[in-house]
Order: structure tokens, then C-alpha cells, then sequence
């Protein structure tokens, strides 16, 4: 029982610094140049980026989908991945990385993170 409390509270403290990076996160995102070729993915199930909200910015490729999308995010220059809460969209980032993904990746953190910029 111990054991399992601890592996609990261990994550939960990832969580937390990911929802703190987050916010960080969001502030350079602002300051990313438009020349740049990029993408945001909400990594949520279809159901959550229907009734919970989305950027309209974003698309959404969900996590158990995401592997057969990672060929076509290898031609951006830069990936942004949001989720609910940052754990998925975690996920995500460490599929890209183990498929040779060398390029910027963001762990934005919950959807509501996006700003999305008038083009």
C-alpha cells in the first residue's frame, strides 16, 4: 500500500511541475515567429475535443491514433501537443522523439493553454 501511495504522489508531482512549465511554456509560445512552420495537436480522444473544447487552431489527433500521424508532424519545423491535463500530450512527445523526431517539440500542457495568432 505504501509503495502504491508513493508511486501516486510521485506522479502527481510531475503533473504539477508539467502544468508549472506549462505556463511558461505558453508565454514563448506567444513569441514564436510566424515563419516558422508549425502545428498544435490536442492528443484527447475525439469525444473530449468535441464536448470538452478545443483551440480552434489545433487539430486533433488523438493518442491512439497518434503513431500514424507522426510522418506528416516530421515535416514541421516545430510540434505543440496539448491534452487535459499535459500527461498524454507527454506521451505523444516521447513517440516523436523515438521516431527520430529531432526538431522542437512543446509539451503545452491542457488545451486551454493555446493562444492561437491571427494569420
Amino acid at each position: 500500500m505504501t509503495k502504491i501511495i508513493s508511486i501516486l504522489i510521485a506522479f502527481l508531482s510531475v503533473i504539477s511541475v508539467s502544468r508549472c512549465n506549462s505556463q511558461t511554456q505558453k508565454t514563448e509560445n506567444m513569441k514564436t515567429t510566424n515563419s516558422k512552420k508549425e502545428i498544435i495537436v490536442d492528443v484527447r480522444s475525439p469525444e473530449e475535443w468535441k464536448f470538452d473544447g478545443h483551440a480552434d487552431c489545433s487539430v486533433n489527433y488523438p493518442l491512439d491514433e497518434f503513431d500514424s500521424k507522426i510522418e506528416e508532424l516530421k515535416t514541421y519545423d516545430k510540434v505543440i501537443l496539448v491534452c487535459r491535463s499535459g500527461g498524454r500530450a507527454g506521451v505523444a512527445k516521447s513517440k516523436l522523439l523515438s521516431a527520430g523526431y529531432n526538431k522542437q517539440i512543446e509539451n503545452l500542457g491542457p488545451w486551454q493553454n493555446v493562444t492561437c495568432n491571427a494569420k
